[in-house]
């Protein structure tokens, strides 16, 4: 099997979602999240279980957890693009956020709840920044009122799209924790874990990159996780071919566009100069109801 990438859920969720790399996960949501919600411990709602694979090698694969303090947080890495992952991820939170409250609470008892979604596509194309948070605010003051409400994407593509990238590259825009986690999400491959220069060389990192090398899939889980590989293969290629087909029927439309304002622009400079109306419609090709407008 070729090498592991921990941008496949069923390998991220082995590296983030057990209990002996939970420090890895408090790492990784301390690196996203602000001053104000970082955690000192999380408990795990959803832990990766091999057996969920016996009933669907394709389900979701997020990571559930809830802090000391209460607060929930729903982390999810997607490898492909595909139709209104907005309303995904606002309902992922709606999920996340309502299952707080059991029979007999109050609204009170509610916690603010976080969604932090790894996507390894462009999703947000008014914004260059690829860590963005949203929150519900004022529409004219910007005033956040509903602040339990909260959601990060972080977009795997727009911290690193070069296949060509060196390393000395990668370490040019690494400024913070979350810039090492990006780095390690997407460019696992430039990363050693006994030669890590300077700005990378976290405790954190080191063991990340040792699970990710020392990862072992039991036969059932190894089945999974090429099935999950194939998949995302198949419906990215999938995606790229709509997409190519797209741009091709734009560009076919732009030129017939053309050609059409063109022959009307000729046939307008025929009229001016006196040629029969039947003499313009067969030398232009172009109908009554086209030309009409121009006599």
């Amino acid at each position: 099997m070729e090498k592991v990438t921990p941008k496949v859920d069923l390998a991220f969720k082995k590296i983030f979602g057990v209990e002996e790399n939970k420090d890895l996960l408090i790492a990784l949501i301390n690196a996203t999240v602000a001053p104000e919600d970082q955690v000192a411990d999380v408990t795990l709602l959803n832990p990766y279980n091999p057996k969920n694979f016996r009933t669907d090698r394709l389900s979701i694969l997020d990571v559930k957890a809830v802090s000391e303090t209460g607060k929930r947080f729903n982390i999810e890495i997607q490898i492909t693009d595909e139709a209104n992952y907005d309303k995904r991820a606002l309902y992922y939170w709606a999920k996340l956020y309502t299952d707080q409250l059991k029979v007999s609470q109050t609204y009170a008892t509610l916690n603010k709840a976080i969604g932090i979604h790894i996507l390894n596509f462009t999703s947000i194309t008014d914004s260059q920044k690829y860590h963005n948070v949203f929150h519900i605010t004022e529409k004219e003051s910007g005033m956040v009122y509903f602040s339990d409400l909260e959601l990060h994407t972080i977009e795997l593509v727009k911290f690193s799209n070069d296949p060509k990238e060196t390393l000395d590259t990668l370490l040019q825009k690494i400024k913070s924790a979350l810039d090492i986690w990006t780095a390690f999400l997407s460019r696992n491959d430039l990363l050693h874990r006994e030669n890590l220069p300077g700005p990378l060389a976290s405790n954190s990192l080191k063991k990340a990159l040792h699970v990710l090398e020392t990862l072992n899939f039991t036969e059932e889980e190894r089945m999974a996780y090429e099935d999950r590989l194939k998949w995302l293969r198949i419906e990215a290629g999938t995606i790229e071919k709509v997409r190519n087909e797209g741009i091709q029927i734009g560009k076919e439309q732009g030129i017939q566009i053309g050609q059409e304002k063109e022959k009307i622009a000729i046939a307008a400079a025929m009229l001016q100069k006196g040629y029969p109306l039947e003499e313009v419609l067969l030398l232009t090709g172009l109908s009554h109801a086209q030309v009409e407008p121009l006599v």
